[in-house]
């Protein structure tokens, strides 16, 4: 997928513009704009405003809505993983899900920052964020799982570190809660891995193209919603 060299991206959710600053010539992946992030963004906004809309409607009653598990946010309690210039997150936020924590590695963080002071004026206050290496298990209790959501996008594309992610979902994510993935294939190795560790642990749901937003469903990306598999 081609994506903008541009220095910033914008993303429009709801009536407000946030604009990403971004820097593809860094040795982090986690400074440039990443599209599923986008996408995601795009896909919960879609529905979150279609079912909305049909609620004013008379016909709400007999009418069922699609994707409400996931459209309610209200007291829920979220983090996002690998969250890179926080496109996801802040975007999410402006949808309603107000306690999310963004995380990523000591040398995204900068990037992270700056980005959130640009926005702070659109996201009206400081979002919280964290250090989360996803191998380390303290830094993953100090986070004080679980939560009603996990988020990432376009975060599979190390074979080493596919392990590691997986483990961290299942550790952060709630029993009843909802791990929501942005997904585009980046490397066959880590794309192999990462589905057969996650098909042991996990429910998967793709959202087909045709319910992505229309100007965001791009070929390469999709959307994952996964639960927790329970014991019998």
């Amino acid at each position: 997928m081609k994506f903008t060299d541009s220095p910033v991206i914008e993303l429009k959710v709801r009536d407000k513009t946030l604009a990403i600053e971004q820097d593809n010539g860094s040795m982090h992946v986690g400074t440039s704009v990443w599209p599923c992030s986008l996408v995601l963004v795009k896909f919960l906004e879609r529905w979150l405003l279609s079912n909305s809309s049909s609620s004013s409607s008379s016909s709400s009653s007999t009418t069922p809505k699609p994707y409400t598990h996931l459209l309610n946010f209200s007291g829920k309690k979220a983090i996002e993983l690998g969250c890179g210039c926080g496109p996801a997150g802040m975007g999410l936020f402006l949808l309603g899900l107000e306690n999310i924590i963004l995380t990523d590695i000591t040398p995204v963080m900068p990037a992270l920052k700056r980005n959130l002071k640009r926005n702070k004026p659109v996201l009206g206050k400081n979002l919280k964020i964290s250090q989360l290496y996803w191998n380390n298990l303290d830094q993953i209790k100090t986070l004080n799982p679980p939560f009603d959501f996990v988020i990432a996008a376009d975060v599979v594309y190390i074979e080493e570190s596919v392990g590691h992610l997986v483990s961290a979902m299942e550790s952060l994510v709630s029993d009843t809660g909802f791990v929501l993935l942005g997904y585009q294939i980046r490397s066959p190795e880590a794309h192999k891995l990462f589905w057969e560790l996650c098909e042991n642990v996990f429910v998967i749901e793709k959202v087909p193209h045709d319910d992505l937003h229309p100007e965001y469903a791009y070929e390469e990306a999709d959307v994952y919603v996964m639960k927790k598999k329970m014991a019998n």
